[in-house]
């Protein structure tokens, strides 16, 4: 039996810890895993549902396509507005965007009141507090952290709650999108009459 290796088909994790034995590539991939994503990977999680009803009521939750999206992007779609669905505005950047404006370079991000810590809206857990309170700040802090590279890329971000009226919503996006093209025809004729 190898306890070192865990691509060796006789490796079995539970031996290496009943045996008490170091073994350093799980121990590399989890410093390496706290290196890149911080150590609040370190935290124990829970591994399964607490209950039936919870399990169910987090498969429900949709990673995209959720109504208050579909309600924005359908008055989007009514003022006139194309836009890409659920894509990265930059291509590096692991951060998926609800709407994009490619030509505009404007960015459009849907939060949820629960995951994202709505200030209005947000309630806290009553099971596992603590797991959830790290997973909220941590959401948080991507979110400032994507909107801060966008930024620095030449992206305009947008971001709503997603308890916010979406026609409301649209219009400031339509807002946002034709100032970016009157800026952007701005900078293409300054920039032809420097040429001459």
């Amino acid at each position: 039996m190898c306890l070192l290796h865990p691509a060796c088909p006789t490796w079995n994790y539970g031996d290496v810890l009943s045996q008490g034995a170091s073994c350093w590539p799980l121990e590399f991939s989890i410093r390496a895993l706290i290196f890149r994503y911080g150590s609040h990977m370190a935290v124990e999680r829970p591994t399964r549902a607490f209950s039936e009803g919870v399990r169910k009521s987090m498969q429900g939750n949709r990673g995209r396509d959720t109504k208050p999206e579909l309600a924005l992007r359908r008055a989007a779609h009514a003022l006139g507005l194309r836009y890409r669905v659920s894509v990265r505005p930059l291509p590096n950047l692991r951060c998926t965007a609800d709407m994009v404006f490619t030509r505009a370079k404007v960015a459009v991000f849907m939060d949820g009141c629960f995951w994202h810590g709505c200030p209005e809206h947000h309630t806290k857990s009553a099971t596992n507090a603590e797991y959830w309170a790290e997973k909220f700040r941590k959401n948080r802090e991507l979110d400032a952290k994507n909107n801060r590279v966008l930024a620095e890329a030449g992206w305009t971000v947008i971001r709503f709650w997603e308890h916010e009226d979406p026609i409301s919503s649209a219009r400031r996006i339509a807002e946002q999108i034709t100032f970016s093209r009157q800026k952007r025809e701005a900078e293409a004729i300054s920039g032809s009459i420097g040429s001459m």
